[in-house]
């Protein structure tokens, strides 16, 4: 490949403001909807009827718990029971979450309780400038309870590693419940600032004794009374007004372009976040020329939450979100069944059934790139490298999806793919974009994705596929700055030919 320096950077650049205003699952949604509503996008409700607002030619996208989005478009030429191409992926990573009560002080510092998500990599955490986002629960003047997204850019957080001196060990090892406390200040500085503002701890016990009974503690003393009104005053609202939040831990360290030829991204979140960002470009891309009119097909996106610790929840993949979506989807009439501009949902009894066994699924996870300082870990001839191309992830154990069919049909939206306008190769020759394989050493372990369970709960064929990054699950990840693009330009192949791909690659 080329020097890199001077190609474009475009889509990293892109993915940079993408993840940068995304610390949390909430945010990534906000920054997935945002995208999708200016490309035409209109939001629906699941518990609304769709039978007279879902048509061909439409795009749709619909959240659940504000941290799950399913976008999809529909073809002018669809059919019920016609295929549905798909492309999932998550938006959490491993993090730190403040616990309910998170109050804590010791040896004249105040402290954070929090709770480990996932399976992160904790050492990185350490001495890094954090802060918190996610959202809050505000009661406002009129009773009503409503969601409100914070996100608070100074760093308040810290965790301190034990100096050298005090702890010669050879290995960094810490206790996760006990050691793994940030500090957000000292006791008599907080009590000063409370002194100026003319509060005390007195009159503040006073007004809760004769305040109305609530269940739960107030806010303000299940934690720092200070955090909760940075909180507060990020959110538009008062102290009193919140009832809860869900606060997650982030690095304030903005991502950015790194390497000596601006080839990598430095950044959090990059699992799943990278993959999230280009299926949601890869599909508006899709729509940019006019061929969703002579399509007989969907094009849906669907972006999880809680893939890194199971995905068992109601806005999980394993959830009923994705099956629910596709079934009142299967059933959407074609065009030529409106009649005076009233729609229904007409079809075949088993529209659903002959949906599921023509779709296809890519599950779209980031992958593992060859580590040059540990190349003993890899397989000898599966070995991915940074922008060469997205990674198609196979496992005979089945951790991940991925079969000949699938890699057939992928290989060949691959090849229909606009070239990468940062790669120069035999690829940007010919056209398409460049696709590797990886296969886990057999003494080795293997993760898992989304894909083997949403495959065995829809019965579609699927594919595990992923861009190449190191320091998976860290506190700050890196990858290549190009794969950005090999994949938004794969998914966006995947969508404009899945319809005609589907009809000539047959097994069943």
């Amino acid at each position: 490949m080329a020097s890199s320096r001077g190609l474009s950077l475009k889509q990293a650049n892109a993915f940079l403001d993408f993840v940068n205003a995304s610390p949390t699952p909430f945010h990534a949604v906000k920054s997935s909807r945002e995208l999708l509503e200016a490309s035409g996008f209109k939001e629906i409700k699941e518990r609304d009827s769709w039978s007279s607002i879902v048509k061909p030619n439409g795009k749709y996208f619909l959240t659940r718990n504000a941290s799950t989005i399913v976008a999809f478009a529909v073809g002018g030429q669809w059919r019920p029971g016609n295929p549905i191409g798909m492309v999932g992926a998550h938006t959490d990573s491993p993090c730190f979450r403040i616990k309910p009560v998170s109050k804590k002080t010791a040896d004249g510092f105040l402290q954070v309780g929090v709770e480990t998500y996932g399976g992160g990599l904790w050492h990185t955490w350490f001495d890094r400038d954090l802060s918190i986002a996610g959202r809050v629960m505000a009661r406002g003047k009129d009773g009503v309870v409503k969601m409100k997204l914070v996100k608070i850019d100074k760093p308040i957080l810290r965790i301190p590693t034990l100096a050298i001196h005090l702890d010669r060990q050879e290995k960094f090892e810490f206790n996760k419940e006990t050691q793994l406390y940030p500090i957000t200040g000292l006791v008599a500085a907080e009590l000063n600032r409370q002194g100026k503002d003319g509060k005390s701890e007195e009159a503040k016990d006073e007004a809760e004794e004769s305040s109305s009974y609530e269940p739960l503690a107030a806010a303000t003393a299940r934690h720092h009374p200070y955090i909760v009104d940075i909180i507060a005053e990020n959110a538009g609202c008062t102290p009193d007004e919140i009832v809860d939040f869900e606060m997650l831990l982030y690095d304030t360290h903005k991502s950015c372009i790194g390497g000596l030829n601006d080839e990598l991204i430095f950044s959090a979140r990059l699992d799943n976040l990278d993959m999230s960002f280009c299926a949601v470009e890869g599909l508006t891309a899709s729509l940019k020329s006019d061929s969703l009119s002579a399509d007989p097909t969907i094009r849906l996106i669907a972006l999880f939450d809680h893939e890194e610790i199971g995905s068992r929840t109601a806005q999980g993949a394993d959830s009923n979100m994705l099956p629910a979506v596709l079934r009142r989807l299967s059933v959407v009439p074609e065009a030529s069944e409106s009649k005076n501009g009233s729609w229904e949902h007409v079809g075949a009894p088993d529209a659903y059934e002959q949906t599921l066994s023509r779709s296809f699924l890519v599950s779209a996870d980031m992958a593992h790139s060859v580590h040059p300082n540990y190349p003993a870990k890899y397989e000898a001839s599966h070995r991915p490298e940074m922008n060469k191309g997205t990674v198609i992830k196979v496992n005979a154990n089945a951790r991940y999806a991925t079969n000949s069919p699938g890699i057939v049909l992928l290989q060949e939206a691959a090849k229909r793919a606009k070239p990468a306008a940062s790669y120069a190769c035999k690829a940007e020759k010919n056209g398409g974009v460049p696709l590797q394989l990886f296969v886990v050493r057999n003494d080795s372990s293997c993760g898992s994705t989304i894909g083997p369970m949403l495959s065995a709960a829809l019965g579609a064929r699927t594919i595990d596929v992923g861009n190449p990054q190191l320091s998976m699950h860290s506190c700050r990840e890196t990858g290549g700055a190009y794969d950005i693009e090999h994949a938004v330009n794969l998914f966006e192949s995947f969508f404009v030919h899945f319809g005609e791909l589907e009809t000539k690659i047959l097994v069943d």
